[in-house]
C-alpha cells in the first residue's frame, strides 16, 4: 500500500509519525527516512528509544527552502539508496519517506526515480510518503491520500515554533 500525506497544513510529519507508532506497536518493523532535515527534533528522543523503529535523516541542520546546495544533492542520494536496500530487504514493514515530497519539488529526485520505487516494493512493505506539493503521478498511484489544509496558523500571529510541538 502507498499512502501520502500532502497540503500546506501542519501535521504530515506528525500524522506518519503516529503511524509509526501504531505499527510498532502492533509490533511491525519501522523504517523513517526525513529528508531535507537535519535537525534534532523531541521526536526523536522517544522514537529511539523503540526497539522496533529506525529513524535516519538525509539533510543538513536546516530546512532547505530555497536552491539547494551540493551538500543537500549528495544527502539526499544517500538517502536514496538507503531507503532502495530498506526496501528491498523486506526487513521494515512500514516505510516514511519524510519530506520527499520537497525533495521532489527542489528536482534532487525525479517522480520517475519515486514510480520505479513504488513498482519494487514487495508487498509486504506498506511506504508513506510526506511533504507539501505532492505530484498528480504520486498521488494516481497512492492508496490513500490525505490532504492537509492549513485552515488558521498561529504562526501567523508571530508566534514562533516552540519545542514538543513544532519540533
Amino acid at each position: 500500500m502507498i499512502q501520502v500525506y500532502t497540503g500546506n497544513g501542519k501535521g504530515k510529519t506528525t500524522a506518519a509519525i503516529g503511524l509509526a507508532l501504531r505499527a510498532a506497536g502492533a509490533g511491525l518493523n519501522v523504517y523513517i527516512a526525513q529528508f531535507v532535515k537535519g535537525r534534532y527534533s523531541s521526536e526523536h528522543k522517544i522514537l529511539n528509544k523503540i526497539r522496533n523503529i529506525k529513524l535516519e535523516q538525509f539533510g543538513r541542520n536546516c530546512f532547505i527552502r530555497h536552491k539547494p546546495k551540493q551538500i543537500d544533492i549528495e544527502l539526499t542520494c544517500q538517502g536514496w539508496e538507503k531507503i532502495a536496500r530498506v526496501v528491498a530487504s523486506r526487513k521494515y514493514h512500514l516505510v516514511v519517506l519524510d519530506e520527499i515530497n520537497v525533495v521532489l519539488k527542489l528536482k534532487l529526485l525525479s517522480v520517475r526515480d519515486i514510480l520505479s520505487l513504488i513498482k519494487r516494493t514487495p508487498d509486504c512493505v506498506e511506504l508513506v510518503f510526506t511533504g507539501r506539493d505532492a505530484p498528480v503521478q504520486l498521488i494516481k498511484h497512492a492508496d490513500l491520500v490525505s490532504r492537509i489544509n492549513e485552515v488558521k496558523h498561529y504562526y501567523r500571529r508571530g508566534l514562533k515554533a516552540r519545542k514538543g510541538i513544532e519540533f
